[in-house]
Parts: structure tokens; C-alpha cells; sequence
């Protein structure tokens, strides 16, 4: 099947198989290889995109869901070379260890910060409970959301 989507504001097709995930579609044909696969169950959040303007586990949605959508990646938010203000947070914060789960990490907080603009720290562990760093950093990753909130124009 031909699946067709607008990808970090371009548009992009591939051929893929009727089964083929929407992460599989990102790493493969269309080589963004930014988006990891952790768990391939949806439970780690290492491969969270916004689709639509909302997060999403790539890993659990087929390419053919996605005809039509609009898709960012963590390389669709720099995409001028200048880091989003969640990126340079996490720099900034060192909210990262092996930096394996950051991708996701950083695509399923901007998403927590542009529903929640002054999110508390138990707001941000709790809105990260679906994203797992097995380094276990969440410490400086709940300062690198507050710091990213009030630089994205919260509080």
C-alpha cells in the first residue's frame, strides 16, 4: 500500500506493507532515524512522534493510519538547526544519561507543555509516566520540562 503524509513539513510516500508501523515507515523508507524503537509495544516512549499535533507511540500506529497526517520528529523541531526550547532544556538541565529514551522524552514533553503551560513537578512525572528512562534520570528531566515550560511562554 501507498501510504502519503506530511513529515517535519514536508511531504513524503512510501510503499509498505499493510503491517508496517508507523515508526517502521520513519526508520525505514524515510530514513529519520531520530525516532528509536524501545520496547515495540508502546509501553517505553522511546519512538513518541506527534502526529496531528499530539503524541503519539509510533510504534502502535500502522503506516496506513497515518495517510494523510501531519508527523513531526525530534529532527522536525530543529528544523532551521536551532534547538526547540525542550532540546536545549535537556542540554541545558543534562537531562539526559545515555540518551536513548531523549527523543521521545523530549517529543512526549512538549506535548505535556503545550496542554500544561505551568506544570508543576508532579504534573510532569506524572504526564511522563509513559516514557521510560532506564538510566533512571527523571530528576533533571522534571527540571528540563519546567525549565522548556517557561521559555515556551509559561510561568
Amino acid at each position: 500500500m501507498n501510504v502519503s503524509l506530511t513529515v517535519n513539513g514536508r511531504p513524503a510516500s512510501a510503499e509498505v506493507d499493510p503491517r508496517t508501523t508507523l515508526v517502521e515507515l520513519l526508520r525505514g523508507p524515510l530514513g529519520l532515524t531520530g525516532t528509536h524503537v524501545g520496547c515495540d509495544t508502546g509501553q517505553c516512549g522511546a519512538c513518541t512522534v506527534h502526529l496531528d499535533g499530539r503524541a503519539v507511540k509510533a510504534c502502535s500506529v500502522l503506516a496506513g493510519q497515518a495517510e494523510g497526517t501531519e508527523v513531526t520528529t525530534i529532527e522536525g523541531l530543529a528544523p532551521d538547526g536551532e534547538l526547540h526550547p525542550m532540546q536545549a532544556a535537556f542540554r541545558e538541565c543534562h537531562g539526559l544519561q545515555c540518551g536513548f529514551c531523549t527523543p521521545g522524552m523530549v517529543m512526549a514533553a512538549v506535548d505535556l507543555v503545550q496542554r500544561h503551560p505551568n506544570p508543576d513537578e508532579h504534573t510532569v512525572r506524572e504526564q511522563l509516566e509513559g516514557n521510560y528512562c532506564r538510566c533512571t534520570g527523571y530528576h533533571n528531566i522534571v527540571r528540563a520540562v519546567q525549565s522548556a515550560a517557561a521559555e515556551m511562554g509559561g510561568s
